[in-house]
């Protein structure tokens, strides 16, 4: 059997050959089972990739590949995928968070039959940021994309390669991974694993980061413009009762003025609300006008032990 493990770089000097000696020494213990690395240095400010570089010259089943500019996690994901050949494709971090010694419990897992397994952790070790931001992706995720409710995801799981050969089908500028994973298939397992933590730095990602990563949810769901839709459909019912209670007030009562205060904060609610929905439509013409623009998902500077041809 031969396993694919992919792994998004951004500045693992001091981490990536470490992850890359446990991995192997995790496979020379099953014998049934070979590997290659996909690493993809998205950008690093270190010397990320002359470690990839140096690593590729000393083992024939390391593959590098260097992005042009920080693409991201997600789309250094999906440059990894472009080039993964194996039975299994399993992706994994550069920090040992996902340590390899719990790799075997994904493999087994999906052995079952399973298209897809995430490793899912009975205690995270992360900052509280970064624990806040996982239980809204929680929720979001179920709303948004689909998730089955008893499912939960990480960033440690792997996948068959039929659902890798559709995965790579997606060219939008802005990918999230998991999303596309829960529009190709629901037969989705968890397996519980241990979560390290960090070893080296911290967490490369900020709020504004996150949010960005948020609203790529929206590129595989019209919730939003839905929740838009019943939103106006309630002020435009809250409108029209209260100008119902208006007109009722004044003719019972004919010397009652007409409130300037109560007239300014209906306009500024209202005018909040259409304001929101423009927004929301607004987000979606521009992912729309950068589709159509062709934003690249990824640009490849340089590979190493990379032919030419990418797997279909």
């Amino acid at each position: 059997m031969f396993v694919s493990i992919v792994i998004p770089c951004y500045n693992s000097q001091a981490t990536i050959e470490k992850v890359v000696g446990l991995v192997a020494e995790e496979f020379e213990k099953n014998p049934g089972y070979t590997c290659e690395f996909i690493l993809v240095n998205d950008h690093s400010r270190d010397g990320t990739f002359g470690v990839i570089r140096r690593l590729a010259r000393d083992r024939e089943n390391v593959r590098g590949i260097d992005l042009l500019r920080n693409f991201g996690q997600h789309n250094a994901l999906m440059a990894a995928l472009a080039y993964a050949k194996g039975d299994y494709i399993l992706g994994m971090d550069d920090d040992m968070q996902t340590h390899p010694s719990q790799i075997f419990k994904l493999i087994n897992k999906i052995e079952e039959g399973y298209d897809l397994v995430y490793g899912v952790y009975p205690h995270k070790k992360n900052s509280p940021l970064k624990n806040l931001s996982s239980k809204l992706n929680e929720v979001s995720s179920r709303i948004l994309l689909g998730r089955p409710k008893e499912i939960c995801s990480s960033n440690f799981w792997i996948i068959t390669q039929a659902v890798r050969s559709e995965v790579v089908k997606y060219t939008s500028y802005n990918p999230y991974i998991d999303g596309i994973f829960y529009r190709t298939t629901h037969n989705i397992g968890n397996v519980t694993v241990e979560h390290f933590k960090r070893e080296v730095g911290t967490s490369n990602y900020t709020l504004r980061k996150l949010v960005r990563l948020w609203l790529a949810y929206w590129n595989y769901s019209v919730i939003p413009l839905r929740i838009s839709s019943v939103l106006g459909m309630l002020s435009a019912f809250g409108g029209f009762i209260a100008a119902i209670v208006i007109v009722v007030k004044k003719l019972l009562s004919p010397d009652i003025p007409v409130g300037w205060s109560s007239t300014i904060c209906v306009m500024v609610v209202f005018f909040g609300l259409v304001l929101m929905v423009l927004g929301i439509i607004g987000e979606y013409l521009g992912k729309v006008l950068l589709t159509l623009n062709h934003t690249p998902q990824y640009i490849i500077r340089e590979t190493v032990n990379i032919g030419e041809d990418r797997e279909a």
